[in-house]
């Protein structure tokens, strides 16, 4: 009733309206998901990575993350700092260093095996927030 005094009788109709207007907006689309849910056709590499010719942006980098994490590729001893530099295949040779070169802090790169190497561009070590931009080329662009 205060709303009447104010405005008029004419700010009823108008909330009214508005009101109308909100409940369509906010009504479910009907299909499927979109953006990074939405299942996308892959690489053959990154295909063959999954296991699946479609999957989600989301999907992929979530079993990407899964596979890494189950194989301890982001391992604690696997990086050397030699002062600004970081040798990361070291892992797969066969040198022996001294204890106080390891850094076990760096967990922020991933010593990629054979099945990593496919969909990271044949590199042995990669950055974890390299990951996504390297999954990226393997996704067809929407178009």
């Amino acid at each position: 009733m205060a709303s009447t005094r104010v405005f008029g009788r004419s700010c009823r109709t108008l909330m009214a309206a508005a009101k109308s207007s909100a409940a369509t907006a906010s009504a479910p689309k009907a299909g499927g998901p979109s953006g990074i849910l939405k299942p996308v056709t892959v690489s053959p590499a990154l295909g063959k990575f999954l296991g699946v010719p479609e999957v989600s942006r989301s999907d992929a980098v979530k079993k990407v993350w899964e596979y890494i994490k189950t194989r301890n590729l982001q391992e604690e001893f696997g990086v050397v700092s030699l002062g600004y530099m970081s040798i990361c295949s070291i892992r797969y040779s066969k040198l022996v260093l001294l204890p106080f070169f390891q850094n076990p802090a760096n967990k922020k790169e991933i010593f990629c095996d054979e099945k990593l190497k496919t969909i990271f561009n044949g590199k042995d070590c990669v950055g974890f927030l390299e990951v996504a931009r390297l999954l990226s080329q393997h996704f067809q662009k929407a178009g």
